[in-house]
């Protein structure tokens, strides 16, 4: 086959702002987005809650040009939140607090939002980490989309990182798909056979008031309506930048191996989303420790070996992404733990959820 083409890269991060006497969660009032809107312009935004800021990628050519957009990202909202005498972290979820006592951003968009959804919006205090890949063509997208579901909690399980909830251990490894899942149009998406079915799809939703854009379809991976990307929206917010990178690197190394297939006039089997579903409850329950099903074999296998199974599959397009290195990250966090782990672990040895916050933002730019 000839070389690969290149599978272009966008990044975006939701961090936590948090009073660095509370611990708890605070509201930046604008200040930190529009400071850095002058140096970063269109790359962070505010989200639905006051306390929580949204920074995004330029398009990166490859996951080294990420990492380091990713680092820039995370050292500049730091600089600015210490401005205003705060400080950042990335979870899936703050540890304790509560999200009846956060505000709303007043933006036009969430007062549209929380109109319709009501307390399902108001309680969507949650971080997440979204990664595109550049696909120009949507019947290729569509059916790498389609493939990739499988692999979804594999990719999940490694970015568990939201243990706690309102002051509470939830007993899961990630949280924060339970919450989001209150949202309508969420969770893993459903089978297309075709592009021209999937935009029905959209119309349809757009001209019965569904949605009044295709952007508020908020599945774990979508084919963005607007960007020639697809979009996986499944993963916790991480810890570090090398947790981050290791995840973008392996997303696009999926991407490119179901690519590669397609070329060759061959393809991954799609198994049931029902299925599917089974192993991502296991991801969010049980992190990298549980067992998830190898449909294949039709038997439950321990989620290390299956993610020794997926490293091999990707195997022969990792050197041509030049990822070698961010992917090889995942055995570090086999053995060491996902940011789930460490929190609970901090937990259990402190029993204090603000050492866990402590825990938290001291991660969050190391190694940068």
């Amino acid at each position: 086959m000839k070389k690969l083409p290149v599978f272009t890269l966008g990044v975006e991060e939701e961090y936590q702002i948090i009073d660095p006497e509370t611990r708890d969660l605070r509201s930046h009032m604008s200040k930190i987005v529009d400071g850095a809107k002058i140096i970063l312009r269109e790359q962070v935004k505010a989200e639905m809650h006051q306390s929580v800021v949204e920074v995004g990628t330029n398009i990166c050519q490859n996951v080294s040009d990420a990492r380091k957009e990713v680092s820039f990202l995370r050292n500049k909202i730091v600089d600015l939140a210490s401005e205003q005498n705060l400080i950042v972290g990335a979870s899936g979820t703050h540890p304790f607090s509560k999200w009846q006592e956060q505000p709303i951003t007043d933006d036009p968009r969430y007062d549209v939002i929380v109109k319709e959804l009501q307390d399902t919006a108001r309680s969507n205090l949650i971080f997440g980490l979204h990664v595109h890949v550049g696909i120009e063509n949507r019947e290729v997208a569509l059916h790498i989309m389609n493939q990739a579901c499988y692999f979804l909690p594999h990719i999940y399980a490694l970015s568990t990182n939201s243990p706690f909830w309102e002051g509470r251990d939830t007993g899961f490894k990630a949280y924060r798909a339970h919450i989001f899942a209150k949202f309508p149009r969420t969770g893993l998406p459903e089978y297309f056979d075709s592009v021209q079915s999937y935009d029905n799809f959209l119309e349809t939703l757009v001209k019965t008031n569904c949605i009044d854009n295709p952007k508020k379809i908020w599945w774990d991976l979508r084919m963005h309506p607007f960007f020639s990307t697809i979009e996986f929206r499944i993963c916790d917010m991480c810890l570090t930048v090398d947790e981050t990178m290791c995840l973008v690197a392996l997303i696009q190394a999926v991407v490119a191996k179901l690519y590669k297939m397609h070329m060759m006039n061959t393809s991954f089997n799609v198994y049931r989303i029902a299925l599917i579903r089974e192993n991502k409850f296991r991801a969010a329950r049980y992190g990298t420790e549980g067992l998830m099903i190898d449909f294949g074999q039709k038997k439950e296998v321990e989620y290390k070996a299956l993610m020794m199974e997926l490293l091999e599959f990707v195997d022969d397009v990792v050197d041509e992404l030049g990822s070698r290195e961010d992917i090889n990250y995942i055995h570090k966090i086999l053995s060491e733990g996902t940011g789930a782990d460490k929190q609970k672990k901090v937990f259990e040895e402190t029993e204090d959820l603000v050492k866990v916050v402590d825990f938290i933002t001291g991660e969050f730019t190391k190694g940068v």
